[in-house]
């Protein structure tokens, strides 16, 4: 029989998560005879590490990945599973997203104290997030709201919205639907009013490129649309060079037997809010033309800004 090691980061979402990857690919491996057992072993990230500045300005690609990737290139461990929305749109040479299972729900959704929604929210109400993506777009809505950083593993944000005074958080709903959470959620925001990040409520699992058996397995547990949709949203990303410490949100879903993409790039003050939806059959080429789109409305001036 063969070990499998999988490496996940140590909040209880992540492990959630591997969890849940475990429990799907072991109930494979029975129907399809294959012999293996499956490990996790924790690993620290250099996202987890920092928490008292806002992912912004500690800058950078993979700060959720990075540390995972290198134990994986140097075999201490064999897959991972990460939140897509944290993967890099270029992945290190030797590895592979090996498989995207079937999407969460992918909206941002708000949890208060007392008010029914973003529009319920009084003057001038203390939200947190410290994502610039959802501080551009609800600017945009509430130019009012008093935005603040929140950051940390999902149950400790909770508890900051108690302890630290704020009105409301902004959290992705996978997150909470994954953790068992669900009553949480105070209401879900429309993606007309905030668009998401590239691949949220979506898990990439990763692996070596030449691990033909394993890639075998993950083969099984892809979901093509999934798959698909995600791969439109990525290219978009990469083609801005865009990571998850920039204001771009994207997002795909099949019509009409084809996909449709709406891309998005905002300036952190919600001043300017660039849009386009394109459809096509190509995802690659689908994301490129969104992100052209974009490109020639302005988008790149507004990214230069943003990283200075």
């Amino acid at each position: 029989m063969r070990t499998i090691v999988v490496g996940s980061r140590q909040s209880a979402l992540a492990l959630t998560q591997t969890g849940h990857v475990i429990e799907d690919l072991n109930v494979l491996c029975a129907e399809h005879g294959l012999d293996m057992q499956f490990v996790v072993k924790k690993i620290l990230t250099k996202g987890d590490r920092i928490l008292d500045v806002t992912l912004s300005k500690v800058g950078g690609k993979g700060l959720f990945v990075k540390e995972i990737e290198q134990a994986m290139l140097a075999g201490e461990i064999d897959m991972a599973v990460h939140s897509m929305k944290d993967m890099p749109s270029e992945l290190p040479e030797g590895l592979v997203n090996g498989a995207v299972p079937r999407r969460e729900d992918p909206r941002d959704c708000l949890v208060t104290l007392g008010f029914k929604s973003l529009e319920d929210l009084p003057q001038g109400a203390k939200v947190g997030t410290s994502s610039l993506r959802r501080a551009s777009q609800i600017k945009s809505l509430r130019p009012d709201l008093q935005l603040e950083p929140v950051r940390g593993n999902i149950d400790s944000r909770l508890k900051k919205l108690e302890t630290e005074g704020f009105d409301a958080i902004i959290l992705a709903a996978a997150g909470l639907h994954r953790m068992g959470w669900k009553d949480r959620i105070t209401s879900y925001i429309p993606e007309e009013a905030c668009l998401p990040a590239v691949g949220q409520g979506a898990l990439g699992i990763e692996c070596r490129a030449d691990d033909e058996e394993l890639l075998a397995l993950l083969h099984l547990y892809n979901d093509r649309d999934t798959s698909a949709t995600v791969a439109a949203e990525r290219t978009f990303l990469g083609v801005l060079n865009g990571g998850c410490q920039v204001p771009i949100g994207a997002h795909a879903v099949w019509a009409d037997q084809e996909i449709r993409l709406t891309g998005m790039v905002g300036s952190p003050d919600g001043e300017v809010i660039l849009k386009e939806t394109l459809q096509g059959n190509d995802p690659q080429k689908l994301g490129e033309a969104v992100a052209a789109s974009l490109i020639a409305k302005g988008a790149e001036q507004i990214l230069a800004q943003v990283r200075g």
